[in-house]
């Protein structure tokens, strides 16, 4: 894999396969479907305190694109929210959104400068995590996800030349 190769991997999504069940530091299996429950109860949840970081990244973005300089802050602020963002979604079975978290992010990281160019790129990805929870897109959004990440990748690419 090349340096501008990029690789999602998309996290399961079961506590199940995360722990050991029977035998010594096993968890109860009873403890755990509880647990299980809990997680899927706080999906309404997440989908208002998603909505609330996608408020807060439109904001971080426009400040991005009303900078001027190397906008290092600005980017530092967006980069921080779709963190946020890539955190949660697979969690509460938005796995898209794990993965449009993550592309952004790295595309952030790998940045050497800030122009128009960049900024429409980021805006993309922002409104991409916008259309997959206005579009209610769980999981890995199936085709129409398949195809927004390769677009996005392309944009990626694009960009980091």
């Amino acid at each position: 894999m090349s340096d501008d190769d990029v690789e999602i991997i998309t996290p399961p999504n079961s506590l199940k396969s995360k722990v050991t069940v029977g035998g010594p530091g096993a968890v109860d299996p009873q403890a755990l479907e509880r647990a299980e429950k809990a997680i899927a109860s706080m999906t309404d949840d997440y989908l208002d305190w998603v909505r609330q970081d996608l408020i807060k990244i439109d904001a971080a973005f426009d400040a991005l694109r009303n900078a001027e300089g190397e906008r290092k802050d600005e980017l530092d602020a967006v980069f921080q929210l779709a963190h946020d963002i890539k955190g949660q979604g697979g969690s509460f079975g938005y796995d898209l959104m794990t993965a449009l978290g993550n592309q952004l992010c790295r595309m952030i990281e790998r940045l050497d400068h800030c122009d128009d160019d960049v900024i429409d790129a980021i805006g993309v990805h922002i409104d991409s995590m916008k259309l997959v929870i206005g579009q209610d897109l769980k999981g890995d959004g199936g085709a129409a996800g398949e195809k927004m990440l390769a677009g996005l990748e392309k944009v990626y690419d694009k960009v980091l030349k």
